[in-house]
């Protein structure tokens, strides 16, 4: 049977594939509706639809584009923002690079935890439902919503320790303690290993110089 610190590092990397895919497809669903939208504001230029009809609705047919002045500017700004955010927040889900995330967007980097990373997803989410959409960017927003509050509940837990919980490098160093530990007395490969190491690490000390009185 699996410690408990194991099903804590499996959960916590379910949730983050789980991010990761659905910010995956709010990316691609935002492409889908830009190129949408698109097509629908050039068949609107182009006098494809009726003018009388059109001037007194809100949006443009077939689109999230409203219907006033610059609104094709602030509709295709809106997607090509939500764009940027889906992948910079892969990028801290995937911990690269760190060392960018730490210094400039440290919010998002590895000292702090996924409550900041779950807002920033209900936010995208919540602007993609506010439009009528179809069904797949409907799907992907409302799904990325879901895990965003789950980032955040998960975030008010474990607070900043949630990073380090779900590394593979720190769980892999944690499970080489706990097994050396058990074999401490056991000549296996993990105890002559362990031994080396610390044997290795004890070299590399030097002993402090006696005081003469």
């Amino acid at each position: 049977m699996l410690p408990a610190k194991a099903y804590v590092f499996i959960s916590l990397n379910v949730v983050r594939a789980l991010s990761i895919i659905a910010l995956l497809l709010v990316f691609s669903s935002s492409i889908l509706v830009m190129v949408d939208d698109i097509e629908a504001v050039n068949v609107f230029v182009g006098g494809g639809s009726n003018s009388n009809s059109t001037s007194n609705h809100d949006y443009i047919d077939n689109s999230t584009v409203p219907n006033q002045p610059a609104g094709v500017f602030w509709a295709v700004l809106n997607r090509l923002l939500i764009i940027a955010q889906t992948v910079v927040l892969i990028l801290s889900e995937l911990g690269w690079p760190a060392t960018l995330f730490d210094r400039y967007f440290p919010v998002l980097g590895s000292n702090f935890g996924v409550g900041a990373l779950g807002l920033m997803q209900c936010l995208i989410g919540a602007s993609v439902l506010s439009h009528f959409v179809k069904l797949f960017p409907l799907v992907s927003a409302f799904f990325l919503f879901s895990i965003g509050c789950l980032n955040i509940l998960i975030g008010l837990i474990f607070r900043e320790r949630v990073k380090s919980r779900r590394s593979i490098l720190s769980f892999r160093d944690r499970a080489e303690d706990a097994l050396a530990s058990l074999d401490r007395n056991i000549d296996t490969p993990i105890s002559r290993y362990m031994m080396n190491r610390d044997a290795e690490k004890g070299l590399n000390i030097k002993e402090p110089e006696p005081t003469h009185a």
